[in-house]
């Protein structure tokens, strides 16, 4: 039987979620039903569906006490709304059910894997939010929560490890059908680590060892991680919080990071080989895998920044989406990223361009336009031995509004700037990227859906990530150049 906090949140977003039209939504990014959402939770599949979870509060579009919105797909980009699948009920989460992820068990069921959140008073006098790791189980739509949770607490830390920081736990299946998950943590240094926990049926749980450490050499705590195999080598993926740059690395304060390695066969340590930003854009945070049937590894993350969140008035009932889902694959040591190749099937009209020549100016191409598109670009010198120096796309434009993402080949940046799509506010509006010189030439594959951009640049290499809330009537693109340029154009609206 639901409690009555799950009951009032599911008839909450029944009602309200009627209240925003399907054009007031991105076109085929998942975004909340009502109210607010950030971290992917519980991305799996079950009875031969996508499952996706997310954290959610529905009775505001600000963060609030943390339920579990719930969703289904068949293909990644047509989601279904289901009712809440968890509310904070209970006293070890009464105050938040935070993220965790999910699984289907021999016996049919779903298992759900979630940090509970109870404010506890200290010896002091304060409070402080407690994290412990707590199970429920259900049939794909309603759950029931485990009676003898919470089943990780402090007892089950490395020495040093804080209550205060332990969630986020990531399931697995083993080959030898055992489970696995790995859980964030702050150690005694203050920054962040990675704890490994195994299971032998999904419900009783004990501590393996710490499988990878920060030592404060990249942010602080480490946040949402998640772990798997991919190409041969072992990778990692978490969220740290309080990033310093290197470089042009790691420049969102709560940003994501990739470390690459590999597990060595005699201590099962993990051995770090490389490391480098996730989504080198704005908005990127708290990214889940999933292995698809068909064997391809999946990634979404929630297209927001934290910095930023919490500026937004109430244009909309809802606040915040989920990227496209994205392949993800290991080549020349890094990750690279492309949208799932269903993406292709939303492709309507087509307009295509070769060779066209941009010096010193701005062009539009008849049928290059809109706020929902998939447009491919390639540009390269007019001049090789003259190289240009700069190209940009604008889009979201009118003669009020843009936003754009540019190439200096000089240095190989490449950056994103949207401080003139509408934003009354000093929020972060640029991010750049260092890419691959290839003298002069760039790939680029622009993602547009309503509300954001999402820009792969050379078929993958990197990722630029961008929310954008300008008025939807300004839907032109246009090409810009200093310097000359030749450069192929396939532009397809996308049909949602």
């Amino acid at each position: 039987m639901s409690s009555q906090t799950l009951r009032e949140a599911r008839k909450y977003e029944e009602v309200y979620d009627k209240m925003i039209p399907p054009e007031d939504r991105p076109k085929f990014h998942l975004s909340a039903r009502v109210g607010w959402m950030n971290d992917p939770n519980g991305f799996s599949r079950y009875k031969g569906e996508y499952h996706m979870f997310y954290q959610y509060h529905p009775y505001s579009t600000m963060w609030g006490p943390m339920h579990w919105a719930h969703a289904v797909s068949d293909d990644l980009l047509h989601w279904k709304l289901l009712p809440a699948a968890l509310a904070p009920d209970e006293i070890y989460d009464k105050d938040g059910c935070f993220s965790g992820s999910a699984l289907e068990l021999d016996d049919g069921r779903q298992l759900l894997m979630y940090t509970g959140v109870q404010k506890q008073q200290q010896a002091d006098g304060t409070f402080r939010e407690v994290q412990t790791q707590c199970l429920a189980v259900g049939d794909g739509v309603d759950y029931v929560k485990y009676a003898r949770n919470p089943v990780l607490d402090e007892r089950d830390l490395p020495e040093g490890g804080s209550r205060y920081d332990f969630r986020d736990p990531k399931m697995w299946r083993n080959t030898d059908g055992t489970f696995s998950c790995v859980i964030g943590n702050r150690p005694a240094d203050g920054s962040g680590q990675i704890l490994l926990y195994g299971s032998s049926d999904g419900f009783q749980w004990s501590f393996k060892r710490v499988l990878a450490e920060n030592h404060n050499r990249i942010g602080k705590m480490w946040e949402c991680p998640d772990f798997f195999e991919l190409d041969g080598k072992a990778v990692i993926l978490t969220s740290p919080q309080d990033m310093m740059p290197q470089g042009f690395e790691y420049h969102n304060g709560n940003g994501t990071l990739c470390l690459i390695g590999h597990m060595d066969s005699e201590s099962g340590d993990f051995v770090e080989e490389a490391n480098q930003s996730i989504d080198y854009g704005i908005d990127f945070y708290a990214p889940q895998t999933i292995l698809t049937p068909d064997g391809r590894r999946v990634m979404i993350g929630w297209m927001q920044n934290w910095d930023t969140s919490n500026l937004r008035t109430e244009i909309h009932r809802w606040y915040g989406q989920m990227t496209i889902p994205r392949e993800i694959w290991i080549q020349d040591g890094r990750l690279w990223q492309r949208p799932i190749r269903e993406l292709e099937s939303l492709r309507g009209a087509k307009a295509e361009y070769k060779d066209v020549a941009v010096t010193d100016g701005e062009v539009r191409l008849p049928g290059v336009t809109g706020r929902c598109v998939d447009l491919n670009v390639t540009v390269r010198p007019a001049d090789p031995d003259a190289v240009y120096r700069k190209f940009a796309v604008r889009f979201a434009q009118n003669e009020e509004f843009r936003t754009s993402v540019s190439y200096h080949p000089s240095e190989s940046v490449f950056k994103i700037d949207r401080k003139f799509s509408g934003s009354r506010r000093a929020i972060i509006h640029q991010r750049r990227s260092k890419v691959r010189e290839q003298g002069g030439e760039i790939r680029l594959r622009l993602i547009l859906d309503r509300f954001s951009a999402e820009v792969f640049i050379n078929d993958g290499e990197h990722v630029v990530t961008g929310t954008i809330y300008t008025d939807l009537a300004a839907e032109g693109i246009s090409f810009c150049a200093d310097g000359g340029v030749v450069m192929d154009v396939e532009c397809y609206e996308l049909e949602g």
